[in-house]
């Protein structure tokens, strides 16, 4: 694969979310991007050895799986069953020959107003799975969603509270995702990547710009890189400095990207990312 500029540059799976796993393979290779990010359940539809070895025999890297999570359940039987996905998720992520599990950490339960109670529910998950994840070879990264998802999705909103997870654990069990689309907004960023990257803790670094107006629904919302608010270089540096020097992916969910055809828009991204991130 490429040594050149998009040697660090990951293909996240939903960014050609229209592109089967044996195109998106083929596609990979086909434009130089040696490196994708996958999602469980079309990796589980297409089956976990099976991806596995078809991307081993494209010589494509996993960059990261997504997604684990989900902890905030006050029903014991419902937090049982989250760890037990979860459990399933590491061994997944472990199958595919990543390190790396992304968790999106769940958001209020039904009626509940309780944030801090809902973040120590994410706290006691990980004291469940950290130790597992060590000893499959698979690092835990706490994703901090914007705080438009903090009631339905993830009620932790910034780096910093992502951090005050984390450091509850060792660095090599669980650290942090920086995703431009998530944090571009907050002036506290650049000194929590600081933080993150001090203590060996940006375990993913995730590009995706802000456009506006937000969709019904805002979930597939995220814009291509170059055409939204976030300054993707000087994220770039921020994450460098802290010593991050690990791959780059670009996670882009947009139903007018799917519309289009793949190739075309592996294409587009890989030359935005040199544009706007290199």
């Amino acid at each position: 694969m490429s040594d050149g500029p998009l040697s660090r540059l990951s293909i996240n799976q939903e960014t050609v979310k229209q592109w089967s796993l044996p195109e998106l393979a083929e596609g990979g290779v086909k434009a130089g991007v040696g490196k994708v990010g996958l999602w469980r359940a079309p990796v589980q539809a297409y089956g976990v050895e099976r991806t596995a070895g078809l991307l081993s025999d494209a010589g494509l890297a996993v960059t990261s799986l997504c997604r684990g999570g989900f902890f905030t359940a006050l029903d014991p039987a419902d937090r049982a069953r989250a760890l037990d996905d979860n459990r399933s998720a590491i061994d997944e992520a472990a199958a595919l020959s990543t390190d790396t599990l992304v968790l999106v950490s769940g958001g209020l339960p039904p009626d509940s107003r309780d944030l801090h109670g809902a973040r120590e529910r994410v706290a006691d998950a990980l004291a469940e799975l950290a130790p597992y994840a060590a000893t499959r070879g698979v690092r835990l990264a706490i994703e901090p969603l914007h705080p438009m998802y903090a009631a339905d999705r993830c009620v932790v909103s910034t780096l910093g509270q992502a951090l005050d997870l984390a450091e509850r654990f060792p660095a090599e069990q669980v650290g942090v995702v920086v995703d431009t689309y998530h944090l571009w907004w907050d002036d506290r960023a650049p000194a929590e990547i600081a933080r993150a990257g001090a203590g060996g803790r940006i375990h993913s670094f995730q590009l995706a710009d802000w456009i506006t107006p937000l969709p019904a629904g805002v979930l597939l919302g995220r814009g291509q890189l170059g055409d939204g608010s976030v300054d993707f270089r000087a994220f770039r540096r921020q994450v460098e400095a802290a010593g991050f020097d690990g791959p780059i992916e670009v996670e882009i969910f947009n139903e007018a990207l799917w519309a289009r055809d793949g190739a075309e828009v592996l294409a587009e991204v890989a030359e935005r990312y040199v544009q706007h991130a290199c």
